[in-house]
């Protein structure tokens, strides 16, 4: 594990599962799937293509805070779009730069118009902390000659 792997590694550890919904779909439904899924966004599909995400973010600063009612409001009037999305060929490393600079917490991995799974902030930085774990193992097991090699 290392800032240089691909986020195709990290979906293939972490799992491929994409929530989604329409765009024309009430927030409220939004909310209620990423409570139930445990998320923080969901992507919004139309037509089998991508065309935004939302999440809990958008909901609270586009809903709440400009006391919109959740349940007449359409997803497609508060989601991010066009939707910032990465390669699987991707690092770790540019995805935290992407987000970082976007400042966005999810992120879709995309390759040829197909949709293979989403990263969050949370799977990177777990992400890193695997492979600080691993190197400084590494590093303690070279100074106390049990490195293989």
């Amino acid at each position: 594990m290392d800032l240089v792997d691909t986020v195709r590694l990290v979906l293939k550890q972490k799992g491929q599962n994409v929530w989604h919904i329409s765009p024309e779909a009430c927030v409220y439904d939004a909310i209620e799937i990423m409570a139930d899924k445990f998320v923080g966004a969901l992507l919004v599909i139309s037509e089998g293509k991508l065309v935004g995400v939302v999440s809990e973010r958008d909901y609270a600063r586009k809903v709440i805070l400009q006391g919109k009612s959740f349940k007449q409001t359409q997803v497609k009037e508060i989601m991010t779009s066009p939707a910032i999305f990465v390669t699987p060929e991707q690092t770790v490393q540019d995805c935290m730069r992407i987000m970082t600079d976007k400042h966005i917490r999810h992120l879709p991995v995309v390759e040829d118009g197909s949709i293979l799974g989403v990263v969050s902030i949370g799977d990177l930085v777990k992400w890193m902390i695997s492979a600080q774990r691993q190197t400084i193992s590494q590093l303690h097991n070279y100074i106390t000659s049990k490195y293989p090699g």
